[in-house]
């Protein structure tokens, strides 16, 4: 019999960041997985970051978490993506050795006081409607807060044409006992799938018949702190695509798709599609984009993005097969979709504990959503928020404006979902102020405040923040000029002379011979450049935040009632009853909750406010 602070169930993305954050607060933790040495496993494609998703990483990174560290020490390519568009949307992707990665979380889990539990847990302990702990096969641990970070393994169900097996992934097990306690509960629960396609020997393919897709120069790093000072060797992808002997022999076998056959009744991701559904949706379309994406250095395997199918094997054969620079594909794994129970994320408070349970906390795509970033993000913050209840401070939330982190786990209380939920920068409204190369300027010093970050971290970014200011000040603001090189290459003459920083507001300027820069200046600049440019918009958005600010954090008591506000209707009622929104601006996020709904809503919270205080 043990007992813990705070117990994690799960050892994926999310299960070793909230396990990691539970440690940097100085609490006693347990992890409790199926398997040791599977603990950060890549599950699907090899690579982290990406379009709203390096975002989220950068911000984990800014909190002391481990998931940008990682990747650096395995990070294979990186590729900044959308470099045509403006600095708030640009990401980068990271492609990774899929053991490199999964060794260097181990590492840092291990230089841990971490006590890590290679069991399957089949139930949780429950007395007067709080959470004490977990119950595994062989013992019982006890516990102050639990974290459950299931994944795909909540009653997983794997597909590959008529064939179906129970796991959350292949070569794993499926967690139901556990699920069928939680459907016991009677908690809000539904079934979602996602989709992985054939793992491919490198060996096998032709290469030179696709285009080579090499890394960026000079290479990047993901994460901000430094803690990785050498890449490790680099490699291309490389790009095909399937054609229309491809697309003939995927619509001759989509009956015997596990999707298309009714075997799968969960929802997939939009945003990723199986190739059967881009076949089927887009039929115009003759052809579709693969990322031949390697597995590692010395892996002889690649992950062919793009083509995840839940057909049966001989089918994948053939239409793979049929790809060009892949007609002698050995293939070593096929694809097969996997579907698993989730829980409907409107049942979660903002701190990611339930509502139904006391000292219960959920993470990952139990929650709905897909993504290793976003599950990572969702490990962190129950794992702090988990850490904080115990110790009885203030909860730690991130606001929409402040972090995409804020964004994902509002978006997720209060919309819940329909599919499983990926981030992407469209959903942030104030993405101006959100870029991924901002990350520490947002919320590091506060995560330094709440115990996340420690001491040292904080200096060395006080002091490279010094560093920068004083650029600024000393450079761009005093060195003053009276001509210019625009981006036509000619030379402007100013009727009297003008600051760098003052010409860097103008879009004419061709900024790469605007100054001579001296080493180790270049970064500076180009912060200094984007800030200066975004100056304006920033402060407009800053200024709409702060004026809506002290309504939408106006709480919302938990016993407060809809059922008798004159004026709202019933759907509205019935909306906000089962989301039991926390702040005014929760409420008014959710879909067909009107500007007149909230009005009507702030007018009896205020009435209630009185009478309560002159009783």
């Amino acid at each position: 019999m043990g007992k813990y602070d705070i117990i994690v169930v799960g050892g994926g993305h999310a299960g070793v960041e909230a396990a990691h954050s539970v440690q940097r607060l100085g609490l006693r933790c347990a992890l409790v997985t199926f398997e040791k040495d599977k603990i950060g496993q890549m599950s699907c494609n090899p690579a982290i970051g990406g379009m709203g998703k390096s975002h989220i990483v950068r911000e984990i990174d800014a909190l002391g978490g481990i998931m940008a560290v990682a990747t650096d020490r395995a990070g294979i390519q990186y590729r900044t993506l959308n470099t045509r568009k403006g600095d708030a949307v640009q990401a980068l992707r990271v492609q990774c050795d899929r053991d490199l990665y999964k060794k260097a979380i181990q590492e840092m889990l291990l230089a841990t006081n971490i006590d890590i539990f290679e069991e399957e847990v089949v139930d949780i302990v429950i007395e007067n409607q709080a959470v004490k702990g977990v119950v595994t096969k062989n013992q019982t641990l006890y516990s102050e807060r639990t974290i459950l970070t299931t994944g795909t393994f909540l009653n997983g169900i794997m597909y590959t044409g008529k064939e179906s097996s129970k796991g959350g992934r292949v070569g794993d097990s499926s967690s139901i006992p556990l699920s069928e306690r939680l459907y016991g509960l009677k908690l809000p629960m539904g079934r979602l799938k996602t989709g992985t396609p054939a793992r491919v020997k490198l060996s096998s393919l032709d290469l030179s018949v696709m285009e080579e897709q090499p890394g960026e120069k000079p290479t990047p790093f993901m994460s901000l702190r430094g803690e990785t000072e050498k890449h490790q060797k680099q490699l291309s992808c490389y790009i095909t695509r399937t054609n229309k002997e491809t697309h003939k022999i995927i619509d001759k076998n989509i009956h015997l798709s596990a999707m298309y056959s009714g075997n799968i009744v969960g929802i997939g991701p939009r945003y990723c599609p199986s190739i059967e559904d881009k076949v089927y949706k887009f039929n115009t379309k003759e052809s579709h984009q693969i990322f031949i994406e390697p597995e590692g250095i010395e892996k002889d395997l690649v992950y062919p993005n793009g083509i995840s199918t839940s057909l049966p094997k001989e089918a994948q054969k053939e239409f793979i097969t049929s790809i060009a620079g892949m007609e002698k594909s050995q293939i070593e794994e096929y694809g097969y979709a996997v579907e698993y129970d989730f829980i409907d994320p409107r049942s979660l408070k903002q701190t990611l504990e339930t509502k139904f349970l006391k000292n219960f906390y959920l993470a990952g795509q139990i929650n709905g959503t897909t993504g290793y970033e976003e599950a990572a993000a969702q490990g962190l913050m129950a794992g702090v928020n988990a850490s904080r209840s115990l110790k009885k401070e203030t909860e730690f939330v991130l606001d929409r404006n402040e972090a995409y982190i804020g964004v994902l786990v509002d978006d997720l209380i209060t919309h819940g979902i329909t599919e499983p939920y990926r981030m992407f920068t469209s959903r942030a409204e104030h993405r101006l102020l959100l870029s991924q190369n901002n990350a520490e300027q947002r919320i590091l010093e506060k995560g330094h405040a709440f115990g996340l970050v420690d001491q040292e971290t904080l200096n060395r970014f006080s002091a490279k923040e010094k560093i920068y200011k004083e650029f600024v000040k000393t450079v761009l603001e005093k060195t003053k000029v009276k001509r210019f090189i625009n981006k036509k290459n000619k030379t402007v003459e100013l009727t009297e002379k003008r600051t760098i920083a003052q010409l860097l507001t103008r879009p004419d300027v061709d900024e790469d011979k605007i100054i001579s820069l001296k080493e180790n200046q270049e970064e500076l600049f180009k912060r200094a450049s984007i800030e200066i440019k975004y100056k304006g918009y920033i402060e407009k958005q800053l200024r709409e935040i702060s004026k809506n600010k002290k309504q939408n954090d106006k709480k919302i008591p938990d016993d407060f009632s809809y059922k008798h506000i004159s004026g709202l209707s019933n759907e509205v009622v019935e909306k906000l009853t089962n989301t039991k929104p926390q702040t005014i601006g929760s409420a008014s996020r959710i879909e067909g909750v009107t500007p007149a709904a909230i009005n009507l809503i702030l007018v009896v919270m205020k009435k209630e406010e009185k009478r309560t205080t002159n009783a």
